[in-house]
């Protein structure tokens, strides 16, 4: 593979900036720090033809956050929701209106002609069935990530979307963040030579990150739609745990894999234009969270992924902790190279570099020392006859570039929604993007459950 050498993009002198390096010419290469620009909204100002009329199936924390990042976005209005919790539909009111239009049957919002988009914000067993639906009824997607409670369940909906010429996106809105267009720029770039390893983690230290959701005091059969939330799933009881705390049960989650290895994946996709890998091991255990969750609370997946011209194989380590004595709440990537390291978080991605000497050199710990005097002194004129001095250099200081404290990365996904609607243009995450971070996100469960190797085709996305 071949990259631009560093001396095309760096100076001897420490001293000049780094524009001279093909860098920014607002970092010097003293700071080492840039702040990010914000992409600008468009200010056009959109006339009821333009206008997109949008329904969210799913009031919970995600729907309600789709709702407000959606609705900074001009020429946008909530016409409908649906919930099956009826505090919810309430709420829905409180924030935005008594004229808006709110039901527990999602269907309502599927047929109502005056709905644009539909926001998939369910549980994650009522992904593929809605959003196949709702491509059906002619309407754009917008589906919450994981885009798949099965891998089954992927192909009907690729057919879907492209019966349907409609936009589907998936809410993994880190793929739309300037931090991680910057670390894209950064991995094409070739600074960190070839890619061999990525190390990501996402760590938590909280009740409510571990899924312990509040649960209203109201909740009841009587305000919950219970058997309309179970749908295809097996048939039990009305618990209240169930419903609101769903992530911790497979009949209608995916558990830490689903909602968490999936940012990470998509992150990393993003990044490297990578397909996905081709096979997949994960471990792990419930270890603190033992409350009746069958999922668990601690998962750890390697993979494998091949060569492409984008990049050589690489290896990928992942793990996802509930429990985090440290307090050290990571949330990253990092993009090891043969010649530096891109390092990724939400908020900023920072470049270091190392490159190795091609010269092996010799004493220390080298085999060097344990030669007899006499062989010593012919390996020294034998290697300074066959390696030449090295080339002084020097190294590039660390650069980190980082995100305004008020930028939010939802936003951009948002809009690219959107301009993807409203103009044609094709959004980063579609369907099968989504489907290629869901799906070997997925095969950590299937890997964990099933005690073994998993296999993977990345270009179809399917099990291999």
């Amino acid at each position: 593979m071949t990259h631009p050498t560093r001396r095309h993009f760096l100076r001897k002198a420490l001293g000049t900036t780094l524009a001279a390096a093909g860098l920014p010419s607002n970092l010097s290469a003293r700071s080492g720090l840039e702040v990010l620009q914000p992409r600008p909204m468009a200010h056009r100002q959109y006339g009821p033809n333009d206008q997109v009329n949008i329904g969210i199936v799913g009031m919970g924390i995600m729907g309600f956050n789709n709702a407000f990042w959606s609705l900074q976005v001009p020429g946008v209005k909530l016409v409908g929701v649906a919930d099956l919790y009826q505090g919810r539909l309430a709420r829905s009111k409180e924030l935005y209106g008594n004229t808006l239009f709110t039901t527990s049957n999602y269907r309502e919002l599927l047929d109502r002609k005056d709905i644009d988009a539909i926001f998939v914000c369910t549980s994650d067993h009522w992904h593929d069935r809605i959003t196949i639906e709702a491509l059906n009824k002619g309407k754009h997607v917008y589906c919450e990530k994981p885009m798949v409670h099965k891998i089954e369940e992927g192909a009907a909906m690729l057919e879907a979307q492209k019966k349907s010429g409609k936009i589907v996106q998936v809410g993994s809105q880190r793929v739309s963040s300037i931090v991680t267009e910057k670390a894209r720029e950064l991995f094409a770039s070739g600074l960190i030579g070839d890619l061999i390893m990525v190390e990501t983690k996402m760590d938590r230290h909280s009740a409510n990150g571990a899924w312990q959701y509040s649960i209203p005091t109201d909740a009841s059969a009587a305000t919950v739609d219970w058997d309309r939330f179970l749908g295809d799933a097996p048939k039990v009881a009305y618990d209240p745990l169930r419903f609101f705390r769903w992530r911790n049960y497979q009949d209608y989650g995916t558990g830490v894999a689903g909602d968490l290895f999936v940012h990470l994946f998509s992150a990393l996709h993003a990044v490297t234009g990578s397909s996905g890998p081709t096979r997949a091991f994960a471990t792990g255990g419930l270890r603190y969270w033992k409350d009746g969750r069958d999922v668990p609370d601690v998962i750890l997946g390697l993979y494998d992924y091949p060569a492409t011209r984008q990049h050589p194989a690489f290896n990928l380590q992942m793990r996802v902790n509930f429990v985090d004595g440290s307090e050290d709440g990571a949330d990253d990537l990092h993009f090891i190279g043969t010649e530096g390291v891109i390092s990724m978080s939400w908020s900023a991605v920072k470049l270091q570099q190392n490159k190795m000497e091609k010269n092996p050199g010799y004493g220390g710990w080298d085999s060097f020392e344990t030669f007899a005097a006499s062989q010593q002194k012919e390996y020294e004129k034998w290697y300074q006859a066959n390696h030449p001095k090295p080339l002084s250099e020097v190294k590039m200081q660390p650069v980190e570039y980082r995100a305004p404290d008020d930028y939010a990365a939802n936003l951009d996904h948002h809009i690219n929604f959107y301009a993807g609607i409203r103009e044609g243009k094709p959004v980063i995450e579609d369907a099968l993007f989504g489907l290629r971070a869901a799906g070997p996100a997925l095969l950590a469960n299937k890997s964990y459950f099933e005690k073994r190797v998993v296999n993977w085709d990345p270009e179809n996305a399917k099990l291999a």
